[in-house]
């Protein structure tokens, strides 16, 4: 019965999360969280300026979200060219996004989102969240995460409206596939 019940709020909050989520050609409002190093990222900064990606990934640290960050990582300079900006986001502390960073040598902002109040203006859905211990710079560090978000990606365009969405982001692809739809949207 216990597992039934959790079960049945799972696919509620699935199912909600997906009602309303973003879609292509929605207007997004200005959002902001606590990035890597503990200040205010505002997507105010970037709207009507840039073309802004936002990936949306479960874990810190982890081996597919690492992946998908060492990529954009890498093709940042080509993301510039089209005029882009990216912002990873996850339920992670500030502290664990600060090492994943450092581990990584990431050259994008990293938001914070333990509460979910980002995947919730995203429609992204998410799961309790947890902890893992990792070695960064000779210390085994624990990083906490408040929710595990889903595996979702979004290109906001200048205009302020999402010109994409991906809700099946296979992370080793993810940065190729934001690439080609950016060519074709300057």
């Amino acid at each position: 019965m216990k597992s039934s019940l959790k079960l049945l709020s799972l696919l509620i909050m699935t199912l909600s999360s997906s009602l309303s989520a973003l879609e292509v050609g929605n207007d997004i409002e200005a959002f902001a969280a606590n990035d890597d190093t503990g200040e205010i990222w505002n997507a105010a900064d970037y709207l009507g300026e840039k073309n802004i990606v936002v990936y949306f990934y479960p874990a810190a640290m982890t081996g597919g979200c690492t992946a998908q960050a060492c990529a954009y990582r890498d093709f940042s300079t080509n993301l510039s060219e089209e005029d882009a900006v990216v912002v990873g986001v996850s339920g992670d502390s500030v502290n664990g996004l600060s090492l994943f960073k450092q581990a990584h040598n990431l050259n994008f902002p990293l938001l914070s989102d333990p509460n979910g109040s980002l995947a919730t203006l995203f429609g992204v859905p998410t799961r309790a969240g947890g902890s893992l211990e990792r070695e960064v710079g000779g210390d085994i560090h624990t990083l906490v995460r408040g929710l595990t978000t889903s595996r979702w990606t979004f290109i906001i365009g200048k205009n302020g409206k999402v010109i994409y969405k991906n809700d099946e982001v296979k992370a080793k692809e993810d940065t190729a596939t934001v690439l080609e739809v950016l060519k074709k949207h300057p």
